[in-house]
Order: C-alpha cells, then structure tokens, then sequence
C-alpha cells in the first residue's frame, strides 16, 4: 500500500479498423495461421470511457493489441466508478486506459494491494486538473469573481434557467465519480444556502456544450470542468479558488454516503491505466505495449481538437491519430514488426 502510494505520488500526474473488402476466402491454413497468432493474447476486454479522450484511446490501443499483438479485443462501456469496481471485485474489464484516481484512490489501492489490479504508469505528462471555473470575460467585468465563496454570494449572475431566483452549477454527468465530490463539496460550501442548484448536464458532450454556448454568448456560466481538453483550449476560462486541498477529508468527500463533508478542493488529478493482473500475467508483450502509452496534454489536445473539427467518432479519431502521430506510437510497441503489421491493417 504504502509503496504504492508513493509511487502515485510520483506520478505528477485509443473495434478494429475498416477493413477493404476482399475477393477471396482465407484458405484454412490461413486461418488457422490466425487463430493461433490471436490465441497468444487471448480475448482482451477494454473499457471505452464516457469521455472523449479515454474512448479515443481505447480505441486506438484496441486496433495496435488486435492488429500488432494478435489480441482478439472488445470495447465495452466505461466509467469511473463502475470500471474500477469491476476491475476490483471481478477483474473485468482487463484494462481502462484513462482513470482518474483522485475519486477511486482507496478502491485502487486496496485492488493493487490484493494483487488484482497493476497500475500501468501515467497517461498524459504534465498531470491533469479538476476544478471549477467560470469564463474570463465574467472576471474581467467581475474582478472579485475569483474565488468560490464570491460566486456563491452572487447567484443572480449565473441564474437557473429552471428555477427563478436560483443560481445553477453545472456539475458532472451521472456515473462520473466527480459528480459524487460536486455534490460533497457543494454541501460543504452552502450552496443551497447561498441559492445555488446542481445541475446534471446529462453527459460529458452536454457538459462541453453548455459550456461553449455560453462562451459564444459571452453569458456566465459556472462548472466543473477539467483539463487536458480542447474545451479549456479553446475558451479562456478562471479556476477558482477555494480551500486547500486536505487528503485527511478527501476521502470522505470521496464518498456517496459521506456523512459530514469539508470544505476542500481537487488535488492534482492522477491519470494512470488500469490492467488486471490476470491479463498483465497472460500477455506479457501487451502488457508492456500499455505501460508505454503517454503522451503531453498539448498531443491530446490536437487529438480532439481534429476529432470536434471534424465531427468524428472515436473510431475515426484513432484511426486518424495512427496514420498521423506515427511518430509517438510507434516508441510504445515492442519492436518494428508490430508497427508494420499495424500500418499495414490501416
């Protein structure tokens, strides 16, 4: 547990492809050939996160283990919450290639610690932050707006559409665990006092509108969000200030049933991938492949910044991102073979 720890606290801290339609049957030696090349991996689960960026990469590193590796992969859905879970009491899925471990730090540990689960390295250099924010331009006309309690005094500013006199905060979508934390911490600093409603945007796409559109408005709004992303790229928005972060009481905050929480803040949010230990044992070669999956948050942001310019899926995105960023995957492979059976499947 305790070098587990530490090793986080180090951490400063995407199907297959299309394929062309041929005009002959594999012969059965062929397949056999194949089936036997897929059996060294075996069937390899991966959680599809809900948000664009671990989708992406689930996508992309379900083509490199299918095609490169020989894994006969399956996407599957995921989210914080219910993928660590799973990972934690039924070793399924085999593998999320993004998790935030902020809100699941203690089922993580307890998983690693039992020998379920391996923690597979970081995802973006740099680490990542949570926070809650409110556009640029309603500080410039708003200089006090720096700082949660002064947002709470002032609930006319961003008002609930919804419900007349009330402020709204637009927190996380169902089944993300920072939706547990904004409810936690929106007690703890008063927001139904000061007149403030939580507002579920209803997924991470509505939350990302919401957002746009009040920037292309210029009308206030203020939400969680996060970043690397090409949201906050793309509008300038104010991480307000609120009180330091406390590890004693972010656990509590952490919690559905936390009974009394306190005031607090997001820490630095550790990005990470999660194996199941079962498959890391089974599939040495693979294993290792995910280790090296990282990349900066300026190439994640470039990523989906082409993804929302382009309204592609996430599919499409990776199928993008291997054609384009050569350069960056193929260091995380194991040997030129694999690059070349990946290109070849494109």
């Amino acid at each position: 547990m305790r070098a587990f720890t530490i090793i986080l606290g180090r951490l400063r801290v995407l199907v297959f492809p299309v394929l062309a339609a041929v005009a002959f049957i594999p012969s059965t030696q062929q397949a056999m050939a194949q089936t036997e090349s897929r059996a060294g991996c075996g069937k390899v689960t991966i959680a599809e996160m809900s948000w664009d960026s671990g989708s992406i990469l689930a996508n992309v590193e379900s083509i490199i283990l299918s095609e490169g590796y020989g894994c006969d992969t399956e996407l599957v859905p995921g989210d914080t919450v219910p993928t660590v879970t799973s990972m934690a009491e039924k070793a399924e899925p085999d593998f999320a290639p993004e998790m935030g471990i902020n809100s699941v730090r203690e089922i993580v540990e307890k998983a690693v610690e039992q020998g379920v689960i391996k923690v597979a390295g970081q995802v973006y250099s740099g680490g990542s932050i949570e926070a809650w924010w409110i556009p640029r331009y309603v500080v410039d006309e708003h200089p006090e707006l720096t700082t949660i309690e002064a947002v709470l005094a002032r609930p006319d500013l961003f008002p609930d559409k919804e419900d007349p006199g009330k402020g709204r905060f637009y927190t996380c979508p169902a089944g993300w665990a920072c939706q547990i934390i904004d409810k936690n911490l929106a007690k703890a600093y008063g927001f139904e006092e000061a007149g403030f409603n939580l507002f579920d945007p209803g997924s991470g796409e509505g939350l990302a509108g919401a957002i746009a559109k009040a920037y292309e408005r210029r009308q206030p709004i203020f939400a969680y969000y996060w970043t690397p992303t090409p949201l906050l790229s793309r509008y300038e928005m104010v991480e307000l200030k609120g009180a330091p972060h406390d590890p004693d009481s972010w656990a509590c905050a952490s919690k559905i049933d936390c009974p009394n929480p306190q005031k607090n803040m997001y820490p630095e949010s550790v990005v990470v991938k999660l194996v199941s230990s079962a498959f890391a044992d089974r599939a040495p070669e693979a294993f290792e492949f995910i280790s090296r999956v990282s990349m900066t948050s300026d190439e994640i942001n470039s990523i989906l910044i082409w993804k929302e310019d382009h309204q592609a899926t996430p599919y499409e995105t990776a199928l993008y991102f291997l054609e384009k960023y050569e350069y960056l995957w193929s260091v995380w492979v194991s040997d030129s073979s694999v690059v070349q059976k990946v290109k070849a499947s494109l």
